[in-house]
């Protein structure tokens, strides 16, 4: 077995403060460090959205709509979002804290503006792929665990893509934060997450 862990776009932007902040996403910064400094994981894989500042995604560039609204892009539903990890902005850098060794691979996301891409594997259509899953299949690896931002959204479709593409997914709860921070919704996604095969675990440092 040979193992990848995946940190989701743990990006300014969605940190207190940042255009698309997700409430206490920058709680989860320490224990992800001391994740990758206590676990001889065989692949690191860090992910960031890059969007343009055109991007279909965002609410500004649909006059009259609003972020949070739902619209359409490319066909395909689409949540409309504040602008946020636009290309050349420190809302598209990584939390100051968060520890990236240099022998970390890493996958940009949301370049195209004419459709959103929350998967680290492919974009919301399923027709582009990253190149994620033959890196990680030349790399030998068997076992993905997942952790980052968003629980909801990107660590969510992260999770269910890594399964079609034949990994063995764990996403570990207490390092993530969600969106929407409901009882009804963590259920429904978690619900979706374990009748699709990950399994859903929780991390603590040894002392």
């Amino acid at each position: 077995m040979k193992k990848a862990l995946i940190v989701v776009d743990v990006q300014n932007d969605f940190m207190p403060g940042g255009n698309l902040a997700v409430k206490d996403g920058d709680k989860i910064v320490p224990g992800i460090n001391d994740l990758i400094a206590s676990n001889p994981f065989d692949v690191l894989v860090f992910t960031q959205d890059c969007h343009p500042q055109n991007h279909g995604s965002f609410a500004s560039n649909h006059p009259g709509k609003k972020p949070f609204e739902m619209d359409e892009l490319n066909c395909l539903p689409q949540m409309l979002w504040p602008d946020h990890c636009v290309q050349g902005t420190k809302g598209m850098d990584f939390h100051p804290d968060l520890d990236v060794p240099m022998n970390s691979y890493t996958i940009f996301k949301g370049m195209d503006p004419n459709v959103d891409s929350y998967s680290a594997f492919y974009d919301n259509g399923g027709q582009n792929p990253s190149g994620l899953t033959d890196y990680l299949k030349s790399m030998g690896i068997t076992d993905i665990d997942i952790c980052g931002l968003a629980y909801d959204y990107c660590v969510y479709y992260t999770a269910l893509d890594a399964v079609k593409e034949g990994f063995k997914v764990k996403v570990i709860k207490n390092l993530t934060k969600p969106v929407i921070d409901t009882p009804e919704s963590i259920a429904k996604i978690e619900y979706q997450l374990v009748n699709a095969g990950v399994e859903i675990i929780t991390w603590e440092k040894n002392v």
